[in-house]
């Protein structure tokens, strides 16, 4: 006999989720607004998957993953490590944030350097990493906002900052390399 389990709780109707902890909060709060601006990251990043070659979609892929770590560590108030927990907290790291500045420094020695602003566009795949770096600047906005509160680890919001210079360079990456760039032209349109 096969059971199949709901996806609807109802336990959201009022207004309210329950935190990693079990605590309930109104899903307005800055916690909520945080970790949920990051699962919203990651949904951009699967559209940028539809477009990526092997190589960028591996690094992509695990960095789907990565937010789904960051989801989990917002989504646990307080910065305990307890092991002996149930379930301990699982917090960013900073091997974490050293392996997308790695990734950055590699990336950049392909690209000329920038004598301009670029605008978003180019190709999908860098149009879709661009969107990608868009939504993840507002998930660390949210998250500096959520620190200013209460305690927030402070890795979780150095991944957030490396990984919107991560999906800009990558952006240009998926141009050709920056050639395809798309160059902000100021005035352009007086």
């Amino acid at each position: 006999m096969v059971v199949l389990s709901r996806i609807y709780t109802r336990t959201g109707d009022a207004g309210q989720t329950a935190l990693g902890d079990g605590t309930r909060v109104g899903k307005q709060s800055a916690r909520v607004q945080a970790y949920g601006t990051v699962d919203e990251t990651n949904a951009t990043v699967g559209l940028a998957r539809l477009h990526a070659g092997e190589e960028m979609d591996a690094a992509l892929a695990r960095i789907s993953n990565d937010l789904f770590d960051l989801g989990a560590d917002l989504c646990r108030p307080g910065m305990d490590r307890d092991a002996e927990a149930e379930y301990p907290p699982l917090r960013i790291i900073a091997t974490q944030v050293a392996r997308l500045e790695a990734e950055i420094d590699a990336m950049n020695t392909r690209l000329t350097p920038l004598r301009s602003f670029i605008l978003p566009g180019g190709s999908a795949l860098a149009a879709h990493l661009h969107l990608c770096r868009t939504v993840c600047r507002r998930a660390e906005r949210l998250a500096v906002d959520l620190a200013a509160a209460e305690p927030v680890n402070p890795e979780a919001v150095k991944y957030l900052n490396r990984l919107s210079d991560w999906f800009f360079v990558a952006g240009r990456i998926a141009n050709n390399d920056g050639a395809d760039d798309v160059l902000w032209v100021p005035g352009l349109t007086r």
